[in-house]
């Protein structure tokens, strides 16, 4: 896997790059030892680095799967000013203005940013830096952050919902396909098919896939991509259209919510923007409105 960009002994000094910043800060590449200090640091907001704590968790600081690079800003004394995972998918968190200039520099090194993601504010301070010397926008999409906390509204339950199964695995290959593609206009069956099926694949060996099947027939399918005592992140919710409207979508989140909220203080999920349905769909499970977020899908360079 290449990194974003070789720095000399994993470290270089980024003060000149936000000359409004006081002082200097160091950018370092970080490894599994720095785990804990960084979730520490990044459970300050967990509703809203929920993204990077479930790469880590998931994955560890150090990983293929990871597409990318964790790295940290810090002050001259050592102390943490930000995170960053700069990569196939670009995350941050720090309110540092030269950390987040730091961290833009950076991603400009790496050649296959697929997608920035964060909350609005933040992501109109990071493209600033950015946008000069870094790869062009393909696609900006504005999303919505949902929360849901305790108590959660019940429903009646659905007896068949269940961890997904290798078995399940042809029902939920095209439905997460058919999911990414609405989402940035690319599908990773075609653009990466043998990739894209290992990914569904370890999310099903990891228990992150719930379904709900009968007769052979997806009904339907919720992805836990972040699972930590602080909040759980969900993604790929899909509701077989023909159901639609019956009120086995509600009652499927219900349930999963009743048991999630038993270990987590809150779940949260993205929703995009212009989908209006869907808002209206997670508002009647009782999910509130907290948060405006920007995803800027980036063009690929040509080899």
């Amino acid at each position: 896997m290449n990194l974003p960009l070789e720095i000399e002994q994993n470290t270089a000094t980024v003060s000149n790059l936000c000359p409004q910043a006081s002082g200097s800060l160091t950018v370092v590449s970080l490894t599994d030892e720095h785990k804990d200090e960084v979730l520490a640091f990044l459970a300050g907001r967990p509703i809203h680095t929920f993204g990077m704590a479930g790469f880590i968790c998931t994955n560890g600081m150090v990983s293929d799967h990871n597409r990318g690079g964790f790295y940290a800003c810090r002050d001259g004394k050592g102390r943490l000013e930000g995170v960053a995972l700069i990569g196939h998918h670009t995350l941050f968190e720090t309110d540092n203005e030269a950390a987040i200039a730091a961290f833009a520099r950076l991603a400009q090194e790496y050649s296959a940013v697929h997608m920035l993601l964060g909350e609005q504010e933040k992501v109109e301070r990071f493209w600033h830096y950015y946008a000069e010397g870094g790869q062009a926008a393909r696609l900006f999409c504005r999303e919505l952050l949902f929360e849901l906390k305790w108590p959660a509204q019940l429903m009646e339950p659905v007896t068949g919902i269940r961890l997904a199964t290798i078995e399940d695995l042809h029902l939920i290959m095209p439905i997460q396909a058919q999911s990414a593609f609405y989402e940035s206009g690319i599908n990773p069956l075609d653009a990466d098919p043998e990739g894209f099926r290992k990914r569904c694949i370890r999310r099903i060996d990891k228990g992150q896939t719930w379904v709900w099947a009968d007769k052979g027939k997806l009904l339907f399918k919720a992805e836990v991509m972040t699972d930590t005592p602080e909040v759980i992140y969900l993604e790929g919710i899909w509701v077989d259209c023909e159901e639609r409207g019956k009120g086995y979508g509600l009652r499927c989140m219900s349930q999963l919510a009743r048991d999630f909220l038993q270990r987590t203080e809150s779940i949260c999920l993205l929703v995009n923007g212009r989908n209006h349905e869907a808002q209206v769909f997670y508002q009647k499970a009782g999910y509130k409105l907290i948060s405006c977020y920007d995803t800027i899908f980036l063009k690929k360079e040509a080899n």
